[in-house]
């Protein structure tokens, strides 16, 4: 009767560990969601600024230049605001490559500008990376506008309005 006892205290411990394990794990999983979607959440905000809505307008008036001469040549406040704006499109780039935000979000809230805006830089940029010590610069904004890309013409999407 006491081994029985034993064997079933033991049954009943390896059992409290397992559930426990379980629960562990399930938490942290549950905060590594929660952690992805509060960064998200906070990206998207950055993206909502009167200062990047600005940028986009600049692009539009003062589109990017084929050449490094003609990008030197530009006002430098020109200059600082693309510059500013290649940054952030490779930070979210950078983001969505190690999976830490979701990139359907960024295909919902920038869609097309991602791919439209890499095809504008593009040219200054390969002169840039030929030219410098800098082969890797704006390479997750390139990936990003590639994948961005695929995605539009593989998966289109109805507007959410329909």
């Amino acid at each position: 009767m006491g081994l029985d006892v034993a064997a079933l205290t033991d049954i009943a411990i390896a059992g409290s560990v397992v559930v426990a394990l379980v629960f562990g794990i399930i938490q942290v999983l549950i905060a590594v969601r929660d952690r992805r979607e509060r960064l998200t959440i906070e990206v998207v905000r950055g993206l909502q600024t009167r200062e990047f809505a600005q940028q986009l307008i600049g692009l539009s008036i003062s589109p990017p230049t084929p050449t490094i001469g003609a990008w030197q040549a530009l006002p430098e406040a020109t200059r600082v605001s693309q510059l500013q704006f290649l940054l952030e499109m490779e930070t979210l780039g950078l983001l969505v490559f190690d999976k830490t935000i979701d990139f359907a979000l960024v295909e919902r809230t920038l869609g097309s500008w991602v791919t439209s805006s890499w095809k504008r830089f593009q040219p200054v940029i390969l002169e840039i990376r030929s030219q410098s010590d800098d082969p890797y610069m704006s390479e997750y904004f390139e990936w990003l506008a590639a994948r961005m890309e695929s995605w539009l013409r593989d998966r289109p999407r109805a507007p959410a309005y329909q």
